[in-house]
């Protein structure tokens, strides 16, 4: 055995061999690509004619520096060198991290030098080649510190898609485009969910990002739920089987032995045991919407996504690698009584994932939950049922029930303090052997992609592999096909391919939107506006422009599903009230004449009244404006069609729009290239609707929070009954294999 330093680094850089970015790669049979940085300090060692990094400088192969043993005997090893700093560290998880040049921000330097962080979220970047450099110097510089643990760089998902956003068949873009998750569902279509999966962690890996904090798996059962569009559907099994292709298509490595390697991607499913049962269809990231019930004892079905899905993957990698628990207090649920949100609640965490399930992945906390809220309607940190703690005792209370890692925690020192605790009430042993068994999870996945073998990536095939032709291709094919099309009277929209080329172009007219001031999810108000919804550029080339409804033989309204308010005002709690409202799914204005007068769950330190009730109160959407529009040109075009097209988040109610449309369209997150490509003809619709449309109101009132499918669905002036898995092309309604296993 030999440790080979600047002697291997002058020879590789006579050879060329040293990349532009300042880190050498070196190719060995028989053994992985090892990458470091020149200026990290790090040599190499030669044993039985392979090489290995020497991040501790010992000259001597350590068992976590030998890439022949298994992730877990590695991590083993190098958890059982670290110091409780390093450890707690590893149990950060940065904030929200957007990257505008290649360089190391001071702040970065100090969470990652002082607090020990090694699991970053990336968030906005500059560009992939911007990415790709400020990965190679984050990890060059951690190659230099300690045992030389890399960057554990994740990301949200990225490959969502701006309306006006342009498509050119063997162009290249930022990244590729795909609908948004509720848009996934919508196609039904596994294999092109693995496709998603495959692509998009190629695009992960090229910009130097292993793990994705996604996929979101939640049963979406209740339709006023904020976060409904993140989701895949309302149904267990759609999205347990979706569930599984996602993770699976992210986490594999073809040909790797045991499916971990240079491909892989880290998928955190979330939310543990599902967050779609919000009472009243709020949501926990404020703490009005903190309570999940379950009124109609269907608490099991919200965990089949994970235990049916992401849990039995069909890969070699078998599991998805890590988990994070939702926000929410999962009210009623513990059978010792106590009600926790569910990233403090060692039932939830402990006896139902890890003892029941089995579960050896990593459990990183949502964001911000160990941070403290200061009032009810504000968003900001979300420790419920642990809000009279102190930060440390909540880091502590996490611990005890599980936890491995805290999202967005930058500072090391609550986890310090935390671990002082447990040393004050169980002795030094307990402590230490407590936090080794987060560091093994943590480091597994860290080693499962490779990352201490090589970190760094190549900007040059960043700005290739990220955004190619071939990925762009792909994800407009899946806008295309996650277009619900429930509306086509007399078949107004049909097939035009075999139409001659010079036939005239009909005549269309699209209405100008007002979008009215809203208050945005995270606080503050978007101003009021009038806004184009589709350029006149890109009209024109499937259609003859024209200025007024009346010239034209079509009109397109292009307009969102209702917006309305989160279920809290300050205002009625100002007024004297509980500050409770109904969140409406209507354009109509909603007073809820039939909703609960006493809620199942409720209480706060900072309320007085227990009861959340919103029964006798009334609200209305931002956008009503979208229903009156419809309804003008419906009166306008006298007798000619009305082509509605619905930027949808969740279901909604239809009476005040689908009696004046001639055709309606839900998209979820697509380019109005893709829109005017159904609308012309030149496509056919393939989506099907994740999830039912309801009747009214009252039935969503009437809706059982945590079942799914059980709500009365809207039913249109031909008959059609817009319920799960219903959908339109050119034939009438789709009848296929996928209804054929998925329509009730």
């Amino acid at each position: 055995m030999k440790s080979i330093g600047n002697r291997l680094y002058f020879n590789i850089l006579l050879l060329g061999l040293i990349m532009p970015n300042n880190y050498i790669t070196l190719e060995q049979a028989g053994g992985p690509t090892l990458g470091y940085s020149p200026e990290s300090g790090v040599e190499l060692i030669q044993q039985d004619g392979l090489f290995f990094k020497d991040f501790m400088h010992t000259g001597e192969l350590l068992p976590y520096e030998d890439w022949r043993l298994t992730a877990k005997e590695r991590a083993i090893d190098l958890a059982s060198r670290l110091s409780i700093e390093e450890i707690a560290g590893l149990m950060l998880y940065s904030a929200h991290q957007p990257i505008h040049s290649p360089e190391v921000t001071e702040a970065q330097y100090q969470f990652l030098t002082r607090d020990h962080v090694r699991h970053i979220l990336v968030t906005q970047v500059a560009s992939p080649r911007v990415a790709a450099e400020w990965n190679n110097h984050v990890q060059a510089l951690l190659e230099s510190l300690g045992h030389g643990i890399p960057a554990n760089n994740s990301s949200d998902p990225r490959n969502y898609t701006l309306p006006d956003g342009e498509y050119n068949a063997g162009s290249g873009g930022d990244i590729s485009h795909w609908p948004r998750e509720i848009g996934l569902g919508a196609t039904f279509d596994m294999d092109l969910i693995r496709r998603h999966g495959e692509i998009a962690s190629a695009e992960y890996r090229a910009l130097g990002i292993c793990t994705a904090l996604s996929p979101q798996v939640d049963i979406a059962t209740d339709p006023r739920w904020r976060r409904f569009y993140g989701t895949f559907g309302e149904d267990p099994g759609l999205n347990a089987a979706i569930a599984e292709a996602y993770c699976d298509a992210f986490q594999t490595t073809p040909g790797s032995e045991d499916g971990w390697g240079i491909q892989s991607v880290n998928a955190m499913v979330k939310h543990w045991p599902g967050g779609g049962s919000g009472e009243g269809g709020r949501d926990a990231h404020f703490c009005f919407g903190k309570y999940a019930v379950y009124p109609g004892g269907a608490f099991d079905q919200h965990l089949r996504p994970f235990t049916e899905g992401a849990f039995r993957l069909k890969g070699k990698t078998q599991c998805a690698s890590a988990v994070m628990p939702y926000y929410t207090i999962s009210y009623g649920m513990d059978p010792s009584g106590q009600n926790l949100g569910n990233n403090f609640s060692h039932y939830i965490i402990s006896q139902l994932l890890r003892n029941q399930y089995g579960y050896e992945g990593v459990v990183c906390t949502d964001w911000g939950v160990t941070h403290p809220n200061p009032a009810v309607g504000l968003h900001s940190g979300k420790p419920w049922g642990v809000e009279e703690m102190s930060e440390a005792e909540r880091h502590l209370q996490a611990l005890r029930a599980g936890v491995d890692q805290f999202g967005g925690n930058n500072a090391i020192q609550p986890v310090l303090e935390a671990y002082q605790l447990w040393v004050e009430a169980e002795g030094e042993a307990s402590a230490r052997r407590r936090f080794e068994a987060s560091a093994v999870r943590l480091l597994v996945n860290i080693f499962h992609c490779g990352l201490f073998e090589n970190p760094y990536v190549s900007p040059d095939s960043a700005e290739k592999i990220v955004g190619q032709p071939d990925y762009m291709t792909a994800g407009y094919e899946a806008q295309l096909k996650s277009i619900v099309m429930v509306k086509n009277t007399g078949n107004v929209l049909r097939d035009h391919t075999h139409e001659a080329a010079q036939a005239p172009k009909p005549k269309i007219y699209v209405p100008i939107r007002h979008y009215p001031a809203s208050r945005q999810f995270f606080g503050g108000f978007a101003q009021e506006q009038w806004r184009v919804p589709v350029e006149r550029e890109l009209l024109e080339q499937y259609f003859d422009v024209v200025d007024t409804p009346e010239e034209a033989d079509m009109c397109l309204c292009m307009i969102h599903s209702p917006e309305g308010d989160f279920g809290y005002s300050i205002q009625d709690a100002e007024q004297g009230g509980n500050g409770y409202i109904p969140i409406s799914l209507q354009y109509e204005d909603y007073t809820a004449s039939d909703s609960r007068a006493v809620s199942i769950a409720g209480g706060d330190p900072k309320e007085k009244d227990v009861n959340r009730s919103y029964l006798g109160k009334s609200t209305r959407t931002y956008n009503r404006d979208d229903m009156v529009l419809v309804q003008q040109m419906h009166q306008r075009m006298a007798g000619k069609p009305v082509i509605c097209v619905i930027e949808t988040d969740r279901p909604f109610v239809l009476s005040g729009i689908e009696p004046y449309a001639d055709a309606i369209l839900l998209t979820f997150g697509v380019t109005n290239q893709a829109v005017l490509d159904i609308v012309s003809g030149r496509r056919e619709p393939y989506a099907l609707l994740p999830f039912q449309m309801p009747a009214n109101m009252l039935t969503v009132e009437h809706n059982q929070e945590d079942v799914p499918g059980d709500l009365q669905c809207y039913t249109d002036d031909a008959g059609h009954i817009y319920d799960f898995a219903y959908g339109l092309d050119w034939q009438g309604i789709i009848r296929d294999e996928r209804t054929k296993r998925w329509r009730r």
